[in-house]
């Protein structure tokens, strides 16, 4: 066996690192294998070449050494953990984002088993109206949106966690790092969105200290997006879970970060809301102005291309499709873009232009373009959109059609060249 060791002195003073150094080796040639005898304390491995700070040429016969025994780093994860593996670890603990909120599996697991978690969601979809045909009650009675409302969301939402592990173990560090290390809804969307969001110039630790920031403080919008994951559960039929909809819809994590924005652009912090936008857009493809104002109940339906001005106003238990478009003319400044009603339903590809009030409870039809306003309870679609059953005596709709998501009631009857 030969060892040639080559010893270069540096080039030019290294300022002391602040991660844990590796201590000076002096290597004896003498014995075989070679040993170490450190200057202070030293895992005892035969990897010359991972423990010496001087530049080494080894020639070494594999069959003569026989198998090296794997890198420290790479043995089972589940085996116990030793004095010297915690040593090699350190520095990675310098690195790690701490979040105090994080909590183990066990610890989850226990809590979860001992609450039951019930979601109370809404069936009926009729409209409850007065003697003049206006809506008279539109509360979408998704439970109490109290913190107590929020927490079993989260339980439940935790054990579907579980359940998805338990199926497709493969993803149990994701589902572990986006759902199971957290013990709120809160401080999982700030991870879940800063990951989404953050690029090479912005870092995800920002990122998340904005976002928790906000969702901490602000129990109004953690409230909006528990009625937002609900919605999303209760209309859409590629919904499998809670869980799911909060890691993989683009629609319901680009309306979370227009929440963030929103608020953000309300204390005047407009430069950052601005970049939360369009940073929302090039990940999502979903741009909506931090100004714009959304209510609870929101379902951005596979989102793609939808595009909300600053002055637009979207009511409560909202649905919205993709490529949907609430603009301005072109022509008008200040108050500029639509306002949506309660319970309003928006077909794909549909342009409203304006400042015009869509109705509670109406009905846009898909491709639609709408310049006009649209009576409460009414049906408008073609381009230019008309009211089904004329503008004198339209059709009323006798379901909340954002919450049936019926696109075609009363139209196929309306138009002839349905084929």
């Amino acid at each position: 066996m030969k060892i040639l060791t080559i010893i270069t002195p540096p080039l030019y003073k290294i300022k002391k690192s602040p991660f844990p150094q590796t201590p000076t080796q002096v290597i004896s040639l003498h014995t075989n294998p070679p040993t170490f005898s450190p200057i202070f304390s030293l895992p005892k491995h035969h990897h010359i070449h991972q423990y010496s700070s001087m530049a080494t040429c080894i020639d070494v016969s594999r069959t003569a050494a026989g198998p090296q025994p794997p890198h420290p780093l790479s043995r089972d994860p589940n085996r116990l953990q030793t004095a010297d593996d915690a040593a090699q670890l350190k520095f990675l603990k310098i690195c790690r984002r701490r979040f105090s909120d994080r909590v183990p599996c066990a610890a989850s697991a226990t809590v979860c088993q001992n609450r039951t978690a019930t979601i109370h969601t809404r069936r009926a979809v009729d409209f409850v109206c007065d003697d003049d045909n206006e809506i008279e009650d539109f509360d979408d009675d998704y439970g109490d949106g109290d913190r107590e409302s929020e927490l079993d969301l989260w339980m439940i939402m935790k054990s579907e966690a579980r359940s998805d592990i338990d199926e497709e173990p493969i993803l149990s560090a994701y589902y572990f790092n986006s759902i199971l290390s957290y013990n709120s809804l809160e401080s999982a969307l700030a991870n879940h969105l800063s990951v989404k969001l953050s690029n090479h110039s912005l870092q995800t630790n920002t990122l998340f200290d904005i976002f928790i920031g906000v969702l901490s403080e602000d129990e109004e919008i953690m409230k909006s997006v528990t009625h937002d994951l609900k919605a999303v559960k209760e209309r859409d039929p590629a919904c499998i879970s809670y869980v799911h909809c909060f890691l993989n819809f683009k629609g319901f994590l680009a309306c979370q970060a227009h929440r963030v924005a929103h608020k953000l652009w309300s204390q005047g912090r407009k430069v950052l809301a601005l970049l939360i936008q369009n940073r929302v857009s090039e990940a999502f493809g979903v741009d909506i102005h931090p100004g714009a104002r959304i209510g609870r109940g929101i379902l951005l339906d596979h989102a793609t291309g939808v595009v909300v001005g600053e002055t637009a106003v979207i009511g409560d238990n909202v649905s919205i499709l993709h490529n949907v478009t609430l603009g301005g003319t072109g022509k008008a400044c200040g108050d500029r873009h639509p306002k949506i009603g309660d319970g309003v339903l928006i077909g794909a590809g549909t342009c409203i232009l304006g400042n015009i009030r869509i109705g509670e409870g109406a009905k846009i039809g898909a491709g639609s373009v709408v310049l006009k306003e649209v009576p409460p309870r009414t049906t408008a679609v073609g381009n230019p959109a008309k009211l089904v059953g004329g503008k004198e005596n339209p059709i009323k709709l006798d379901k909340i059609p954002s919450l049936t998501m019926d696109h075609t009631s009363y139209i196929s009857e309306w138009s002839d060249y349905v084929i």
